[in-house]
């Protein structure tokens, strides 16, 4: 793995200032949305996987502030794709969770990390609406708005508060609602978001004290999943853990981690 030592939190700082830009952007959309002016919508996999005029135009955004702060470096992002180089490559989602923005709903972030060997080391989620920025250093912790955080800590798993979410495919939909089904019964309730950057932000807080979703992109959990693993949560990763299934992100309080992962596989994660 290339060390890109000190320089870490320096990628930190330059994903916060980007992701801000971005924030801005989109919120400045929002808002002229919500004024009645239209915006433009295209769909991608299915019918209701949406993507906006803002999505594209933050991601640009992204993308030319990053050439000016940092020449040479790769981007992957989820509207105009890229990939994976040597030293650093920045994964932007410019905004997770476009469908609540496209409802109106306040709840959906700017995602960007920095990332050397697909590892992230440093990353931040910001959210247009309410200005929270979620920012985490890889070895350094993870903080919100100059708060240290750290995960919950429930003495046991039927008095957990579970995060996870939907895919768009309506064959896998009816498979993952078996699996939270059967989650139901095991745990105090389960929570669904639609934004999978914040609700490993929300993990890292103790707002949840576990996430299990299948289907997530690099640009989903790239960030996210690294301020909760700062933050204390144990973390799985897309392809880390065949027992979880091919795509699955896990992340929990390590007092309930083992006893979430186990239910998990037996309400059937795998399968999904």
């Amino acid at each position: 793995m290339v060390d890109v030592g000190a320089a870490e939190t320096e990628l930190k700082d330059v994903a916060v200032r980007v992701a801000a830009e971005a924030a801005d952007l989109v919120r400045r959309a929002r808002d002229a949305m919500v004024a009645g002016e239209a915006v433009s919508v295209e769909t991608k996999s299915t019918d209701t996987d949406v993507v906006t005029a803002a999505d594209r135009a933050a991601e640009q955004l992204v993308r030319d502030r990053l050439a000016e702060l940092r020449p040479g470096d790769h981007v992957l992002g989820e509207e105009a794709g890229g990939s994976a180089g040597d030293g650093v490559t920045w994964v932007v989602d410019p905004i997770d969770g476009t469908v609540n923005f496209l409802y109106g709903a306040p709840l959906f972030a700017v995602s960007l990390a920095a990332q050397v060997d697909g590892v992230s080391v440093a990353g931040a989620v910001v959210e247009p609406v309410s200005g929270r920025c979620w920012t985490a250093v890889r070895g350094q912790g993870a903080w919100l708005d100059g708060r240290r955080l750290a995960v919950s800590s429930p003495s046991r798993l039927e008095l957990s508060l579970v995060g996870t979410g939907f895919a768009y495919q309506a064959e896998r939909r009816a498979r993952q609602a078996r699996f939270v089904s059967g989650l139901l019964t095991r745990v105090r309730d389960v929570r669904r978001a639609g934004v999978a950057s914040l609700d490993l932000c929300a993990v890292a807080a103790g707002w949840l004290d576990g996430y299990v979703e299948h289907g997530l992109n690099r640009w989903d959990w790239a960030a996210g999943a690294l301020i909760a693993a700062e933050a204390g949560a144990v973390v799985h990763l897309p392809g880390a853990d065949p027992a979880l299934g091919e795509d699955a992100t896990f992340a929990a309080a390590p007092s309930i981690a083992e006893a979430l992962y186990d239910a998990a596989v037996e309400c059937g994660v795998k399968d999904v």
